[in-house]
């Protein structure tokens, strides 16, 4: 008996030592930081941070695996204690909420078959895709509803998730849930900067809308007797909703689903302006959301239609925008070129003192190359310069004087260089010239640069070697003339220095398998570029570097201290044509080019609102303007014609003079016209649409 409990406690003792060795081998000291933050956390183990638990989410925060906001549960404030723990500073944000672009629900969406399977949406999905005939129609079976650990959604009558924004915390437990990836995770700063994509439920109006406004959201508004929430949906993609209202040519109205049913489309148009007629009415001004100020400031170079735009949405996303007007007064041709009758400079004056209101800065009678300029405002402490100058219509309505200035170092358009020596002026190109495009006179244009001094000159075309004139083709004589041609290439960036411009970066226009092209920095100063007007251009100062000991490099005189920025579709593996290459190819001088102006102005604050989050400036993929082919439907079942209201009102035509030239202002919809007329909206989806109407 007595030789078991020896062994027993020899084996025991044995034990005991080797234990004891082996934490001393493997001991892992615990950071003290982990049990600090866990003790911030609110100790809910809701799992909404998506880790197993209050001491896991702990862990990952201490191990730099997850952000001290990580916590949906506690909050900001939940975060600013642990952030304070881990000695990060953590700033307010604007508050994301989940929501679905479907807006038919099973029953009321046409069906592909009966499902009676498994109640859950990824088993419904992985027979055929799902019920619906509509390849990205919610599913309706509340998989998101039994993710959500804070009772933020439910399912509503319409079989569609209904999101309640006071308990939603953004986990994205639902988006995680969703097998049809049809709920996201959306801010107002998201949508500002969003475009409709062909992954998302959207109306035939919504998509043909030059500035991509929620059409059917805002009729759905004016409908139930909601004008200013209308505005504000419309605001989300047009600051301009008065002018719009009364310029806008209206193809969202040629796409109406009404129009195959033998009917006149939904006023929409009219329907916007009822809305800003409303607020205009009242005095006030319906300011919407501006997101947490960022401290980034950003000029914006003309107050047109573009340059208000962009400035409005700078404002909007928490930054501080300064518009430079070279006129006295801001508006550009909507205030000097548009007939009083077609837009009141009442209504111009209000949008205009809205946008103001937001944080805009505006510095009228300001004129670049001039009062400032590139390099100047970036030596001022702008962050961003954003050129919104417009084309001929706007240089018409410019004095004399400042249709002379050079808007940007080293930048010449080709026709003020062809026609400056009948001006009686030689144009100044330097040593060394690029010239972009304008193939059929671009050897006049080089072999006068020659003329002028330039050393050597550049071409070159996004077309081939075979596209391009016979002249180009040979290069044997053109070497000799120090001229070389550089076919499928594009200008993807230019570099400067102050008022100097110092070189332009090149890339091929053919993209190899979808990837970009190596960029080649080609030393110039003078750029002379083939088309009517100066586009859209970008200029961020380029940031120093830091020596060994970590402090900043000052930039030398012939070292780049500003540069472009890539725009929405700039480089040619983003589907562009270098920096020269326009938002909207084909936009002429009308009434259509105003409202397009609105859709690139704010594709330019999104592209600087990249920038400033340190992000690389990418373009939307998949947009739904831009899909060969989008699931639709050609034909109604179930809509009966109704009569339009207001038939007196002549619907906007296309690029008409009378968008220009009307004496007496046409009268927008009453408020009982504008809710009847609301009610015609068939609330269109992808497909679906508001039948037994």
């Amino acid at each position: 008996m007595v030789t078991p409990l020896i062994f027993l406690g020899g084996l025991g003792a044995a034990a005991s030592l080797l234990l004891g060795i082996a934490s001393r081998v493997f001991f892992v000291k615990e950071d003290p930081r982990i049990s600090q933050v866990e003790s911030a956390l609110p100790g809910a183990n809701c799992g909404g941070c998506g880790y197993a638990g209050c001491r896991a989410c702990a862990e990952a925060i201490v191990l730099g695996k997850a952000p001290c906001s990580v916590c949906v549960a506690g909050g900001f404030e939940t975060a600013v204690e642990v952030g304070a723990i881990m000695g990060m500073p953590v700033e307010e944000k604007e508050p994301e909420l989940a929501s679905t672009s479907c807006t038919y629900g099973v029953g009321e969406a046409d069906p592909l078959y009966t499902y009676d399977g498994a109640r859950d949406c990824r088993s419904a999905v992985a027979l055929f895709g799902g019920s619906k005939l509509c390849p990205i129609g919610c599913i309706g079976l509340g998989s998101c509803v039994k993710a959500c650990q804070f009772g933020a959604l439910h399912m509503g009558p319409d079989n569609l998730p209904v999101f309640n924004p006071k308990k939603c915390v953004a986990c994205g437990a639902c988006v995680d849930a969703c097998p049809k990836s049809i709920i996201e995770l959306t801010s107002r700063t998201h949508r500002v900067q969003s475009e409709y994509t062909t992954e998302q439920c959207t109306a035939p109006c919504q998509r043909t809308c030059p500035t991509g406004i929620e059409i059917p959201d805002y009729i759905r508004a004016i409908r139930d007797g909601q004008p200013e929430e209308a505005l504000r949906v419309i605001r989300e993609k047009c600051p301009l909703p008065l002018i719009c209202g009364r310029i806008c040519p209206a193809p969202c109205e040629q796409d109406c689903r009404r129009n195959f049913a033998g009917d006149d489309p939904v006023a929409i148009n009219a329907l916007k302006r009822f809305a800003a007629d409303y607020e205009m009415q009242t005095g006030q001004h319906i300011n919407p959301y501006r997101a947490p100020e960022s401290g980034k400031r950003a000029a914006v170079i003309g107050a047109g239609a573009e340059g208000l735009t962009a400035a409005y949405y700078l404002a909007r996303l928490g930054h501080d925008p300064t518009l430079f007007e070279a006129k006295p007064e801001l508006g550009g041709i909507l205030r000097y070129v548009i007939s009083p009758g077609r837009l009141p400079a009442g209504a111009l004056d209000h949008e205009i003192k809205g946008i103001l209101a937001m944080g805009v800065e505006a510095r009228p009678g300001q004129v670049l190359g001039r009062d400032m300029t590139i390099g100047s405002l970036i030596d001022d402490g702008f962050e961003a310069v954003a050129l919104a100058t417009g084309g001929f219509d706007s240089r018409k309505i410019l004095r004399p004087d400042a249709q002379r200035e050079q808007l940007v170092p080293g930048l010449q358009l080709m026709i003020d260089f062809l026609a400056a020596p009948r001006a009686g002026a030689a144009p100044a190109v330097g040593r060394r010239v690029l010239i972009v495009g304008g193939a059929a006179r671009a050897k006049e244009v080089a072999l006068k640069c020659r003329e002028l001094g330039a050393e050597h000159v550049s071409i070159v075309a996004h077309a081939s070697i075979s596209h391009l004139p016979e002249e180009l083709q040979d290069p044997d004589p053109l070497v000799a003339q120090s001229i070389d041609v550089r076919p499928e290439t594009v200008v993807a960036g230019l570099w400067g220095h102050g008022d100097r411009l110092l070189s332009a970066s090149l890339q091929a226009s053919v993209p190899v398998e979808g990837r970009p092209g190596a960029i080649t920095l080609l030393d110039v100063d003078t750029v002379i570029v083939a088309a009517g007007r100066v586009p859209e251009l970008v200029f961020v100062p380029v940031l120093p570097e830091l020596n060994e000991a970590g402090e900043e490099r000052p930039i030398g005189e012939d070292e780049p201290n500003w540069r472009t920025l890539d725009l929405f579709r700039t480089l040619p593996h983003q589907g562009g044509q270098g920096i020269f290459s326009s938002p909207e190819p084909g936009r002429v001088s009308d009434a259509e080019a105003v409202v397009k102006a609105i859709l690139s102005g704010r594709r330019v604050s999104r592209a600087i609102q990249m920038h400033f989050e340190g992000h690389v400036v990418t373009p939307i993929p998949h947009l739904a303007v831009e899909a060969e082919e989008i699931l639709n439907v050609t034909d109604l079942v179930g809509v009966s014609p109704t009569p339009r209201q207001g038939l007196e009102i002549p619907a906007p035509e296309p690029s008409t003079d009378a968008d220009w030239t009307l004496t007496e202002e046409v009268r927008g919809l009453t408020a009982d016209e504008a809710r009847v007329e609301a009610q015609r909206c068939l609330q269109c989806g992808l497909i679906c649409y508001r039948k037994a109407v």
